[in-house]
């Protein structure tokens, strides 16, 4: 039973480790706009590392089953937000964890309940629904101005981003206009990470030390 115990620990740690790790720096990156070609009012870094966590997901939902992936997420679920309050701000790691842990467990379910279709099919699907919620959650928190008593709370000066900014002939705020961009690339990344999951394959038959299915 221990040893039981120990071999399904040592299976989920390194996709526990690499989820921390990829919210983690993606809650730090998404502080700097990606002031490149005009689109700094539009992107940021963290774009482009958090889709990463989607496959972490997926791939450890593939290889050791559902129970397991649920773990994974609770678990970085932790790790993340202790550490996105050292690298970021209290208001962030609220946002973050919220969206983190709501998006992750839908990517969860609905991978589970598509894993029997075509290979590419779950993990995709899921990952566009789990980014649609995560999107909309995180930078709703972290930048809308409803969420600034967050930053009061805590002692921080105000971080909503809800000025103006140009967006498709007109305005909206900045934090919307992000939230869409952030959404964009996920939805490229997902795309992209399927090339990853699929020379993988060979490897996510459910593992020996499977845990659970429900």
């Amino acid at each position: 039973m221990e040893r039981s115990v120990i071999a399904r620990l040592r299976a989920i740690f390194p996709f526990v480790l690499a989820m921390a790790t990829i919210v983690a720096a993606s809650n730090y990156l998404v502080q700097f706009p990606f002031a490149h070609f005009g689109l700094k009012d539009v992107l940021t870094w963290g774009a482009f590392t958090y889709p990463v966590a989607f496959l972490i997901n997926d791939l450890t939902n593939r290889r050791l089953g559902v129970k397991a992936a649920r773990l994974t997420v609770y678990a970085g679920f932790v790790l993340a937000v202790v550490i996105s309050v050292w690298l970021a701000t209290p208001r962030i790691a609220i946002a973050s964890g919220t969206a983190f842990l709501c998006a992750q467990l839908l990517d969860t379910q609905v991978f589970n309940g598509l894993r029997r279709r075509a290979w590419w099919q779950a993990p995709f699907v899921s990952t566009m629904f789990g980014s649609v919620l995560d999107t909309v959650l995180f930078f709703g928190i972290a930048f809308s101005a409803r969420f600034a008593f967050l930053d009061a709370m805590t002692g921080m000066e105000d971080g909503s981003l809800g000025f103006p900014v140009p967006y498709f002939g007109g305005e909206a705020p900045l934090w919307v206009s992000l939230a869409f961009g952030d959404f964009c690339v996920k939805i490229l990344i997902g795309l992209v990470m399927l090339v990853p999951y699929g020379v993988l394959m060979s490897w996510l038959v459910p593992g020996r030390v499977e845990i659970g299915k429900a």
